[in-house]
């Protein structure tokens, strides 16, 4: 009787959200404009807002004439400030937390998220799951288990700001009426080895009614495998309620086909768009392509043709001027004190009613596939420590995923052309690997909870990469091959020039 009452109270709810979010979808534009001079007008007396004549804001163009668009590292003077206690400089709070992250060129990037701005995450995932249950008119899942696959919840404190991984924030704010039905136990989510801690949600889930199961594609793939292994059957045997699978973090298709594999037949997936600096879109058709633009989330949005970004003259538009199947790079405003914010992600619209996006890409070349977001300058600096400890000479090198190996692991495969190679190549890959894994955490993470395999160098022989530069008419000395792809495009070609 309980839960039936709960599947229909849940069902009642979305319904009238989904109804209450028409205005949005329909507003957008015209939310997006009012949202930023509300923006501007709250920080015009912190040190940014001082610094950049706030008060003679009164047009969105007004804005991108006083304030340019910025990437962390032009924002962290700023953010050290804060985080040495300093108030009122990028927003009127100090910031409720700070969300840790890995990938920029000087290490850890510290973003805040705002007493104003972390209700916001929590509404969009909401507001993915009831759009799910409205579209479905279906909402069994909510009377059985559901496991949100995250990292630990535990916090450290900067200046009395908590700061941790944003899965370990947002573990803080689940919703009371979730907290009976939510696994894995606190005591398993505060384990740090992410091996142990998958181990031991096995056990913990392993004899449960799941229902609904999330987490970034390749936490969830490990996750399966080990159940498949203990218990010798596919996951819709062992959890046949399973009813939906919410992703995020990485492009979900890459993962797709292994998924469906270990399902054994296929479930509901809702794709979603978060990120520390706020929760951007989400699959608001489960049947469909696109991620609804979330407008009206304290976020404004602008976006640089991404053929022109980085050039001086850049336009930036916003959704009223954006054209549809066209790449754009995400400069975001957020009610946490991000300005014009560069982000790094690329966007596509496939869609102007309402707007809805696909993740393109990412304006820099890098490798993500698993969440790792490996930068140009970790693998560089990687590189030029072990080539200087061994020594060997390199001529060129390309880092591509292996995301669906015939066997074993996934893991990042080194394509390298050597001038003088290494007298003892296994300690030369060894020692690569563990370069990187000092340099990026995130790495580090998949390799230690099995995720990866340590990484696999593919030898190539003389004039690899000149063939490869020739092949695509890019010969010449301005014609620079990336060091990094998340695809295995230029990597393909590369496997038949191994020597």
């Amino acid at each position: 009787m309980i839960n039936f009452i709960k599947k229909k109270i849940a069902l009642i709810w979305a319904k009238k959200h989904v109804k209450a979010t028409a205005k949005f979808k329909n507003n957008a534009v015209e939310d997006q404009h009012q949202l930023l001079l509300s923006l501007v007008k709250t920080a015009e007396k912190t040190l940014f807002g001082r610094e950049r004549n706030f008060e003679e804001i009164k047009t969105i163009q007004d804005y991108q004439t006083h304030v340019q668009i910025a990437d962390y590292e032009e924002l962290k003077p700023y953010i050290e400030k804060v985080k040495k206690g300093q108030r009122n400089i990028l927003w009127t709070e100090t910031p409720e937390y700070f969300a840790k992250t890995s990938g920029t060129t000087s290490g850890s990037k510290y973003i805040p998220i705002s007493k104003e701005g972390m209700p916001y995450q929590l509404a969009a995932a909401q507001s993915a799951i009831f759009h799910y249950i409205s579209q479905k008119n279906n909402s069994d899942f909510v009377a059985g288990k559901m496991i949100f696959l995250q990292g630990s919840p535990e916090l450290e404190e900067i200046n009395g700001i908590k700061t941790g991984r944003l899965s370990g924030i947002v573990a803080h704010h689940i919703p009371n009426y979730l907290q009976k039905n939510r696994l894995p136990s606190e005591k398993t989510n505060l384990i740090d080895d992410w091996e142990t801690k998958v181990d031991e949600i096995v056990k913990e889930t392993e004899r449960q009614n799941m229902t609904l199961i999330s987490g970034i594609p390749p936490w969830l793939i490990m996750y399966f495998e080990k159940l498949i292994e203990r218990n010798g059957k596919k996951i819709t045997e062992l959890f046949p309620n399973l009813q939906l699978v919410i992703t995020g973090g990485v492009n979900f298709e890459p993962y797709r086909e292994k998924m469906n594999e270990l399902l054994g037949k296929p479930v509901d997936t809702i794709q979603t768009f978060p990120a520390s600096e706020g929760f951007f879109a989400f699959q608001d058709d489960y049947t469909k392509e696109g991620l609804l633009l979330l407008t009206n989330h304290g976020i404004f949005y602008e976006f640089v043709p991404l053929d022109t970004y980085g050039k001086p003259d850049a336009q930036r538009l916003t959704l009223k001027d954006v054209e549809l199947h066209k790449d754009y790079a995400l400069i975001l405003t957020t009610n946490s004190g991000l300005w014009a914010y560069s982000i790094g992600d690329v966007v596509r619209f496939i869609s102007k009613d309402p707007y809805r996006i696909v993740v393109s890409g990412r304006t820099k070349h890098f490798t993500s596939a698993f969440g790792e977001h490996v930068i140009a300058f970790e693998v560089e600096e990687a590189m030029k420590a072990t080539v200087e400890k061994f020594p060997a000479q390199i001529t060129e090198f390309h880092l591509a995923p292996q995301v669906n190996p015939a066997e074993g692991l996934p893991y990042h495969e080194w394509f390298i052309e050597f001038e003088k190679e290494p007298a003892d190549m296994e300690a030369f890959r060894i020692n690569l690997d563990e370069e990187m894994r000092r340099r990026n955490t995130y790495y580090d993470d998949l390799i230690a909870g099995n995720i990866l395999k340590p990484l696999v160098i593919g030898k190539l022989k003389k004039n690899a990469f000149h063939e490869y530069a020739k092949s695509e008419g890019k010969l010449g000395g301005q014609n620079k091959i990336p060091r990094l792809a998340n695809d295995r495009k230029i990597g393909d070609f590369l496997e038949k020039l191994k020597s």
